[in-house]
């Protein structure tokens, strides 16, 4: 055979389809009503409107529009990417500019295009395209991807995201090319038209800029060239000779042109480096040594500030030529200009001679010796910066070039005040062309297409293609090792006048000037394209698609339409598609053009290539019609695929690159054969090119159909036609497909024996009457013949690994036929025994092997992994489970990634090396590389039994399910996986299903079956998801009008949630009734007879102003009820529900109104209630929502009297944290309207939305409206009373527990601000001082002693001082002035007004020392113990004391009554001597009001904490107080007291049940409620009001905390002095009620089940951490509930047996809790198979496991598989039942089978593993088969030994927590007999089958041999072929055991084996029966 074979010159291949084309967007926009298209209309002449033919119509209009329209109809095409993996859908993006619109298509060859996205913007189009803009995200250096499209106008770009967002950016300058890059988007700017007069010797403008992101700053570009000289130098890109051609993501390289020298430059594309972004800025170290060059620099500047006076062309020249790189195609008189010119040019440019050295370096270089970057343009502020009237240059002299007029010395030198412009982009030069010097600079010219292509071997090039000179350039570059830089070795150059690249397939398509395609792989030649059908004239004007109808031309094609066939072309009267003209002789390229331009009339040809995709590229003919062809594929079999994947890895490139050429060709041959027969092609391919002879050898002649298909046996012939013949189904018969079909029966109907015997015959009688085996030589010129060894290594490999993959396994016994033939020809027994034990049946059929000649064996190249053992993947995994060391298994990186991953995961999780996915790798796998041929084989490394801690089973499960999640294994890769591989892996993903841990990332979770902690991973909460978990299941509330509903603002409680808290009853209901506001109240006043009508009206209107004060006291609560239960949409208003101050009276429902005027009214008594109201609203945005800035402004009500209820809102919106987000501008426009409210809300809110951040902004904006807090000598502002105590708090909240020293001295001295001289300060001083108290008491908040440097300050001390009274102290510091003069009217003198005074600093005290359980400050706090000085002290005071007292004490609060009474004096307690005098009146009160702040402080202690001692104590007291009340004697005491004393109680009561809804206290609550006349106020209701919200915090979602600054916002909401009218703020501010927000958190935990993701009930387990008051306990809960606080808790599980185990370990971190909780509290979870939700089955009596309890057994007798829907929601499970388990008529036979499979259904379902019913299925089937031998492969049979090693390797040690294992039924005991039994029986008689393979005798092909493969695989016995240790002869068993040991077959399968070794030897029987015994 001659070399000449692999020409590749004669051969041609067949393209696909063809389809005509026509952009998509063309037809969109004809239909658009747009300016162009009436343009368009009116051009098309009459006659073709009402053409019947649309395309003929358009391309006839098309001609008609004049050249420049047409020009601007653009449009390019991209492989679609949008989400969807690559490789599942591939389809076509368009986008296509015509006009002023763009439009983006998408569609593919089966879906017809539809518009995605078209847009229409306001100047013409320029340039559209895509781009993706890396957005940083602001948490970590992830950058998420925007994808855009971006649309060029001359001024702005638009761009538009997917996801919808809008931006236009303005653009500075003309813009003449916009590339998109990876980074985001290139410009480069236009020049001005005169480049060409002499610059001035100034800065160059920078040319291109980059943007990366349509909000940033356009920022120039540096670069950095690799010129010889000056080469670190970098600076800004700007020669304006500089044209970019080519910008590409990956890798970011940019490709550019320089028009002077006409040469191109790869850059490649970076962000700028830190150093060099400082050199360019800097400024520069040489002076500017010339005068000129400081008039150079006076220039510029004046230019760049008198922007508007330069006009001239000229100076816009100078500063305009600035670099761009820029593939603008200009006009051609320009190029002209520049060519006849070249003398100008040289002078324009002073570094020309730079230049000849280094043409590398522009002009710039020279230039910028007198550089200053200081001030080199890149920036004068603002879009201006590069205006310099580029865009209106007029037609005057050159005068600008000297300064302007205006512009001053002095003035130009200060010119480098200017801040330049961060560059953001570096360019750095890689490669540069070199021009030989004998060409002319004409010769080169720039570069029309570039394009990167890579070869079938993996080399990449980059290519460009000179349309001039018809030749494309390939530079091929390499990666450097550490993928930084790029290398560009070589450059090639191959004859085209056009190419375009075809990606997926590793070529490119060139169109040669003759006119014919070729394909390339990258620079080799691999063959010509024959286009399916005639390119006539029809195709361009018509849509039809010749190549359909007319099957028959198609094929008849001659395929090897060289020169000599052009004759015959000719008289078929077909002309060749691809005009060959008879120019293939002519090699000049002009003659083929005279060629081309006579044969033009004649056919279309090709003009030119454009818009590849994938595979498909568009052919443009010169008829103007648009053809898009598709060119084959490498190949459509994965099999054969991966086949040449492994050769091209082997294999040298020139080799391999000559193999995959070959291959192309045979199998794209014009007409060649059809998909089945692509393996078969494969095969003979691939063995021609080894050197057989495939026409001798029997079984590869078959494969032969009747095209000869390889070019070396025969020249191609054209098939007759795809009908098909007789041959095919011959052929079909003998092939061994038809064999493998027949011989594996259907079902078990098919006998096996009935193979056809007469194929058999044929196929084998071949070799008897062979001529002299000599002709099965192989040929050693072969080009593979070398590499044979190194070829059948890496393909066993593959097909080892194909052994691995259920979907690939059938190909793997096409491979084997090959694998076998070139075992048996290098006589590699032990591989062929290998083959044949794998495929008995098959492998007995080869015998015949080719002789490989000794004198050429030298040339064939060993590899050192081609081992004379096979590796056996199988083997190996067995080995690791028998715990037995094996070598390194071998394996193609990148090919064989299956072995990898299962050899890696046994090696972790069955040796336990926790190493063996990281470090250790080497020691399991042994990677081969394609250079290993040469090396000496390493020695093989034992595995070392390192002494390695193992971690317990369990982690080694999670690191195995975590490494496979991290590899992208994925639940489909594991039911591809054999059973008995994927054994152990299910058994991992078992145990970790059983105890996942709870912040596994979503994968893990997908992987071991846990729905619901992938749902958890995802983000998402109840109120947004409304579609998928909302309002689809809310329990309906009750019936009410529609109107009623919309108001009272209580609509939004999430039903579904609250109805399963509190199944039992409405209270929730109850709760709305109580505190809806929005409704008339019912007056209900009897007319008694004496009254008048006129009286019995104002009687009325009395009745209604009481009822009022309760309705105005509402708000309060409702804010609390309805806590962050709502998410607004943010294009409407927030629904605010009215304060209804109306009544209706009956019978006859009478309107009852307060504005009649018949009775006095307070003046602004609704101003307070209305803020309420505000808030109450405001509360109900949740802290998830979105709301910005825009929102809270459009909330802003039109009418004046709403602005109360906005301030309320705004104070809200700080609260729930949203107010961050308002503009300052908007805050400073609030405040400055001098709205009282507005400025106390809006304080107030942005201070509790900066909680303790010590914000400066914030500072400065509270300190305006505190005069301590301006410096003395400040103007003094009127700020009111209100607003200045609301700034104070402001500042407490802000500065929260921060202990800043200067904050918290002047709130000191304003606790006791006198009331100054003029009475400035005298009206609610009380307020005031409580607030600075406040404030103080949060600034210090739980610091006790330890603060920081205030020692000096006393702070104690002098709060001591403050409560008890006393001299005032000197006043210290800035406020010494203010303070001088005391006042004028009230004689305070120089003590201390201790009334005002005293409840703030007790606070204060309170709070500073909260917690610290400080004894010494405790006592200065206890009540006086002598009746004297307890008449000094308010009772209230006393109230606070105890309150301040206990809760510094906090440790020693105990929820008993004897603890609250300890804290009374003990005067009081004790008898009382008559004798003294004692007012019986001070002393109750004293009582009652200690015991009020006792129950405060135990309310506090315990909040939200649901205590049940610390409730049933206040409960005690409420009721005492309450009879108390009920008593005549009321009168002693004051109802005002009790009342008050009451209430707090309640207040305390809330506290501790917060969120809980307890009945007891909503009885008290309403109790309270229905009193409305006599004393009980606003403020009394206010206080109930809020015990009722607090009850239901949040709808039941939300409870309190006891955190110190939950204690603190509590101290603040419910201080004990409530307001007497709705007016009232002198004791406290009514605006800080609602701060109780701040101290309310998420903690009800909802469980929602996964599949119908409905909240449901579960049953946690809750186990607190020991504390000293108990020890770790546990409790059981059900869900949903709040969580006690989670500091106190240790863990968290969601119990069985309903649903999936879960548990959250708190001890580690509480965040994914928080995170749970925050989000809703939604806890997923998921129902065991056979298990009901509690609210269908309460009791448990219903589920499956259930029934069996009884009787232990009867569980699978009793199991109906009808009952399967109770038990699980899977389809399959349901369906399987409903198929395989019921009886049917046409199974009644199978009885047993069909109780199996119930069995096996039942075992699945209890033990939660559905996941292994197919493999109990895959066990069954195979134990089946082996009994009826209908085995025709040991596959099953391998896997039931993995499966049966993983279970013996289990039992042996003796799990106790049997639970682990997979298979714990008796099942698998079971079919392990069945096979021991099937297999011995079969041993007993055919013992001399075994017998003679032993002895390696050559087998017989019978159904014996079938069932001693499956013996020996199933008994793990070696190949006898080659071993030394020949176990025949052995005489004892003791022998026997010594020389197996050496083999390695374990003891259990021995001793099958000894019967009959030793009966050869002994001849006696008698050892039989004992061992037989023995071993069962």
């Amino acid at each position: 055979m001659s070399e000449v074979v692999y020409e590749e010159t004669a051969t041609m291949i067949a393209a696909g389809d063809l389809q005509s084309f026509v952009p998509f967007g063309r037809e969109h926009c004809r239909n658009h009503p747009n300016a162009f298209n009436l343009q368009l209309r009116e051009l098309q002449p009459a006659s073709e409107l009402w053409s019947s033919d649309g395309a003929a119509g358009l391309v006839g209009s098309l001609q008609e529009v004049s050249l420049q329209e047409r020009e601007r109809e653009s449009w390019q095409l991209r492989k679609g990417c949008t989400g969807v993996k690559e490789d599942e859908a591939e389809f076509e993006e368009e986008l296509y500019t015509a006009g002023n619109m763009a439009v983006w298509s998408q569609g593919s060859r089966t879906q017809a295009s539809s518009v995605y996205k078209a847009f229409t913007v306001d100047s013409p189009v320029q340039q559209a395209l895509w781009c993706n803009f890396a957005v940083p995200q602001n948490n970590n250096d992830a950058e998420e991807v925007e994808q855009t499209v971006c649309i060029v106008q001359s001024t702005c770009i638009n761009v538009h995201t997917v996801t919808g967002k809008d931006f236009i950016s303005p653009l500075p300058f003309q813009v003449s090319n916009v590339w998109a890059t990876k980074f985001g988007l290139l410009l480069e700017r236009k020049n001005a038209a005169n480049d060409t007069h002499p610059n001035p010797p100034g800065e160059p403008l920078p040319t291109v800029f980059s943007m990366l992101h349509p909000l940033d700053e356009i920022a120039p570009i540096v670069c950095k060239p690799s010129g010889p000289f000056e080469g670190s130098r970098v600076q800004y890109v700007s020669d304006s000779n500089m044209k970019i051609v080519f910008t590409c993501c990956q890798p970011s390289i940019v490709v550019s042109y320089d028009t002077v020298q006409g040469t191109h430059t790869v850059w490649a594309l970076r962000k700028v480096t830190h150093d060099e972004r400082s050199m360019v800025l800097r400024c520069p170290t040489e002076p500017a040594g010339t005068p000129l060059g400081l008039m150079a620099s006076g220039f510029l500047a004046s230019h760049l500030r008198n922007a508007s006076h330069l006009d001239s062309p000229g100076g816009s020249g100078g500063l305009g030529s600035a670099a761009g790189i820029s593939s603008a195609f200009s006009s051609p008189l320009h190029y002209s200009a520049l060519y006849s010119h070249p003398s100008r040019i040289m002078t324009s440019s002073p570094g020309v001679h730079s230049r000849v050295h280094s043409p590398s370096i522009s002009n710039m270089a020279a230039l910028s010796r007198a550089h200053s970057p200081g001030m080199a343009a890149p920036s004068f502020s603002g879009v201006s910066r590069f205006n310099t009237s580029f865009h209106n240059p007029s037609p005057r002299g050159h005068h600008g070039l000297l300064p302007s007029p205006n512009s001053t010395a002095n003035e130009s030198v200060a010119m480098p005040e200017m801040e330049p412009i961060i560059p953001d982009l570096c360019v750095e030069q890689l490669w540069n062309e070199v021009v030989s010097a004998g060409c002319h600079r004409e010769m080169s010219s720039q570069a029309s297409k570039v394009f990167l292509t890579s070869d079938l071997c993996e080399n990449h090039y980059l290519c460009f293609l000179v349309e001039s000179h018809q030749h494309l350039r390939c530079v091929k570059f390499i990666e450097s090792n550490d993928a930084t830089q790029l290398i560009f070795p070589s450059v090639t150059t191959i004859p085209a006048k056009d190419a375009a690249p075809l990606q997926n397939i590793d070529a490119m398509l060139v169109l040669e000037a003759c006119g014919s395609l070729v394909i390339y792989t990258g620079i080799t030649r691999v063959s010509k394209v024959h286009l399916p059908s005639s390119l006539s004239q029809s195709i361009s004007l018509t849509n039809h698609l010749p190549y359909l109808s007319t099957p028959v031309e198609t094929i008849s094609t001659p395929a090897n339409a060289g020169s000599r066939h052009i004759h015959r072309l000719n008289e078929d009267a077909m002309p060749s598609p691809v005009s060959e003209l008879k120019s293939l002789n002519i090699k000049q390229h002009e003659a083929s053009f005279f060629e081309d331009f006579s044969f033009q009339q004649a056919t279309p040809f090709i003009l030119s290539l454009r818009d590849p995709v994938c595979n498909r590229v568009t052919l443009e003919l010169s008829s103007g019609a648009m053809l898009r062809i598709c060119i084959p594929e490498i190949a459509t079999s994965e099999l054969v695929r991966k086949c040449l994947e492994a050769i091209r890895f082997i294999l040298p490139k020139e080799v391999a690159m000559k193999v995959l050429v070959k291959w192309y060709n045979i199998y794209n041959a014009p007409g060649g054969p059809s998909a089945h027969a692509e393996w078969s092609q494969f095969v003979t391919c691939f063995m021609t090119l080894m050197g057989y002879n495939t026409e001798r050898l029997a079984w590869t002649r078959h494969l032969q159909f009747e095209v000869p298909l390889s070019p070396v046996i025969a020249a191609k012939k054209a098939r007759p036609s795809d009908g098909g013949s007789d041959e095919d189904w011959d052929y079909l018969l003998a092939s061994h497909y038809h064999r493998q079909i027949n011989s594996q029966p259907v079902c078990g109907s098919v006998d096996p024996n009935n193979v056809p015997s007469a194929e058999k015959e044929d196929l084998f009688s071949h070799q008897a009457d062979s001529p002299s085996s000599s002709s099965l030589k192989l040929e050693s010129s072969a080009p593979l013949f070398p590499h044979i060894p190194a070829l059948f290594s890496v393909l066993h490999l593959l097909y080892q690994e194909l052994q691995l993959d259920e979907l690939h396994r059938a190909r793997a016994s096409s491979l084997v036929c090959l694998l076998q033939q070139l075992a048996r020809d290098l006589q590699l027994e032990e591989y062929v025994d290998l083959y044949w034990r794998d495929y008995p049946s098959l492998i007995s059929c080869f015998t015949e092997s080719c002789i490989i000649d000794q004198a050429v064996i030298g040339q064939m190249h060993r590899p050192s992994f081609l081992s004379s053992d096979p590796p056996c993947v199988f083997n190996w995994l067995s080995s690791c489970l028998r715990g037995e060391a094996s070598p390194p298994f071998p394996y193609l990186p990148g090919i064989c990634q299956r072995t990898k991953l299962l050899v890696l995961s046994y090696a972790l999780y069955i040796i336990g090396d926790d190493n063996a996915t990281s470090t250790n790798e080497w020691k399991y796998l042994l990677k081969l590389s394609a250079g290993q041929r040469s090396r000496v084989s390493e020695p093989n490394s034992r595995r070392q039994s390192s002494v390695k801690v193992r971690f317990s089973s369990e982690s080694l499960a999670e690191q195995l399910v975590v490494w496979l999640t991290s590899q992208g294994f994925t639940l489909k890769d594991l039911e591809s996986v054999p059973f008995g591989v994927a054994l152990p892996i299910r058994e991992a993903i078992y145990r970790c299903r059983e105890q996942p841990s709870s912040d596994w990332p979503e994968e893990v979770c997908l992987l071991i079956g846990r729905q619901d902690l992938t749902k958890q991973a995802h983000k998402m909460t109840l109120g947004k998801s409304k579609a998928s978990v909302g309002s689809g299941f809310s329990l309906v509330p009750p019936a009410s009008s529609e109107a009623d509903e919309e108001e009272d603002g209580m609509l939004d409680i999430i039903h579904e949630v609250t109805g399963l808290i509190w199944s039992q009853d409405l209270r929730i209901q109850e709760v709305r009734r109580l505190l809806q506001s929005s409704r008339p109240v019912r007056v209900s006043v009897v007319q008694q007879p004496e009254v008048s009508d006129h009286e019995y009206i104002e009687e009325k209107e009395n009745k209604l102003l009481q009822l009022c004060q309760r309705t105005m006291a509402l708000p309060v609560g409702r804010g609390l009820f309805t806590l962050f239960s709502y998410h607004p949409v943010p294009t409407e208003p927030l629904p605010v529900p009215k304060l209804n101050l109306t009544g209706r009276a009956p019978p006859r429902n009478a309107m009852v109104d307060l504005n009649s005027g018949n009775i006095d009214v307070p003046p602004n008594m609704t101003n307070w209630p209305s803020f309420h109201n505000g808030v109450a609203a405001g509360l109900k945005i949740a802290p998830a929502s979105q709301v910005d800035s825009a929102w809270i402004a459009y909330n802003k009500p039109k009418s004046p009297e709403l602005a109360n209820e906005y301030a309320g809102f705004l104070m809200a919106l700080g609260l729930n944290g949203h107010l961050t987000k308002l503009a300052t501008l908007n805050i400073h426009d609030y405040l400055t309207k001098g709205h009282e409210m507005t400025s106390i809300g809006l304080l107030l809110g942005v201070s509790s939305a900066k909680l303790g951040t010590m914000d400066m902004s914030i500072t400065r904006l509270l300190s305006i409206h505190i005069p301590a807090l301006l410096p003395p000598t400040s103007t003094e502002l009127d700020v009111p009373h209100n607003v200045q105590v609301a700034a104070v708090i402001g500042i407490g909240l802000v500065y929260q527990g921060t202990g800043h020293r200067h904050n918290a001295e002047v709130l000191l001295s304003e606790i006791g601000r006198p009331p100054g001289p003029e009475m400035e300060y005298c009206t609610d001083r009380e307020s005031y001082s409580l607030a600075a108290g406040l404030a103080l008491g949060m600034v210090c908040l739980g610091h006790g002693s330890n603060l920081i440097g205030m020692t000096d300050l006393n702070v104690p001390e002098q709060l001591y001082q403050y409560m008890v009274g006393g001299h005032r102290r000197a006043q210290a510091g800035a406020s010494r002035e203010r303070h001088k003069s005391p006042s004028y009217q009230i004689k305070e003198g120089d003590t201390i007004n201790v009334d005002v005074t005293c409840p703030g600093a007790t606070l204060a005290l309170a709070m500073i020392y909260l917690k610290t359980n400080n004894r010494s400050i405790a006592d200065w706090l206890k009540p006086p113990d002598t009746w004297f000085l307890l008449d000094f002290i308010k009772p209230e005071f006393l109230l606070l004391r105890t309150l301040a007292r206990c809760i510094i004490m906090w440790d020693e609060i105990l929820p008993n009554t004897e603890w609250v009474k300890s804290n009374i004096p003990q005067i009081m307690r004790g008898n009382f001597d008559p004798s003294e005098d004692i007012n019986m009146d001070t002393m109750a009160q004293a009582q009652d009001y200690i015991t009020a702040g006792a129950c405060m402080a135990l309310g506090l202690r315990f909040a939200g904490s649901a205590n049940s001692d610390a409730f049933d104590c206040l409960y005690e007291f409420a009721k005492t107080f309450m009879k108390m009340m009920s008593f005549a004697g009321t009168a002693a005491m004051g109802y005002y007291n009790l009342q008050t004393c009451l209430s707090m109680i309640l207040l305390a009561m809330s506290m501790v049940m917060a969120g809980t809804g307890n009945l007891k206290v909503l009885q008290l609550c309403r109790f309270f409620h229905k009193r409305t006349g006599g004393e009980m106020n606003y403020g009394f209701h206010m206080a109930h009001h809020m015990a009722l919200g607090l009850l239901f915090l949040g709808g039941g979602r939300y409870t309190l905390s006891t955190s110190n600054s939950a204690i603190a916002a509590l101290l603040c909401a419910l201080y004990p002095h409530f307001p007497a009218h709705s007016t009232d703020n002198r004791y406290h501010l009514q605006a800080l009620r609602h701060l109780a927000v701040l101290a309310a958190e998420p903690r009800l935990l909802v469980p929602v089940d996964v599949d119908s993701l409905k909240p449901c009930y579960a049953l946690l387990e809750v186990t607190y951490k020991g504390t000293k008051w108990y020890d770790e306990t546990t409790v059981e809960l059900m869900a949903p509930t709040l969580l006690p606080e989670l500091h106190l808790l240790k863990e968290l599980k969601v119990k069985g047996p309903r649903y999936w185990e879960l548990s959250l370990d708190l001890s580690k971190e509480t965040q994914h809790l928080k995170s749970i909780l925050v989000r809703d509290g939604v806890l997923y979870v998921k129902l065991r198979a056979g298990q009901l939700p509690y609210k269908d089955d309460p009791q448990g009596w219903k589920s499956l496991l259930a029934t069996a309890v009884s009787h232990r057994n009867s569980g699978v007798t009793a199991f109906k598989p009808e009952a399967i829907s109770t038990f699980t929601s899977e389809p399959a499970l349901i369906s399987f039942a409903e198929f395989f388990c019921k009886t049917s008529e046409g199974l009644k036979s199978r009885e047993d089978s069909l109780m199996l499979f119930s069995a096996m259904l039942y075992e699945c379902v209890t033990q939660e593993c559905p996941e292994m019913l197919p493999t109990y299925i895959a066990i069954e089937q195979a134990v089946g088969a082996l009994h009826q031998g209908d085995l025709q492969q040991t596959f099953p049979l391998w896997q039931l030994r993995l499966v049966v090693e993983l279970w013996d390797g289990r039992m042996l040690r003796g799990l106790a927590n049997k639970h682990d294992t997979l298979l714990t039924s008796e099942f698998l005991p079971v079919m392990k007999n069945a096979v021991d039994v099937a297999l011995d029986n079969w041993l007993k008689d055919h013992s001399s089958e075994v017998r003679s393979y032993m002895r390696g005798e050559v087998l017989s092909r019978d159904a014996q041999s079938i069932m001693l493969a499956c013996f020996l695989v199933y008994r793990s016995i070696p190949c006898f072929r080659n071993t030394q240790a020949n176990l025949e002869g052995c005489n004892s068993f003791a022998d026997l055991l010594l020389r197996s040991s050496q083999l390695g077959i374990p003891l259990r399968d021995l001793l099958r084996l000894v019967p009959i070794l030793l009966s050869s030897a002994s001849g006696s029987q008698s050892l039989l029966f004992p061992l037989q015994a023995f071993s069962s």
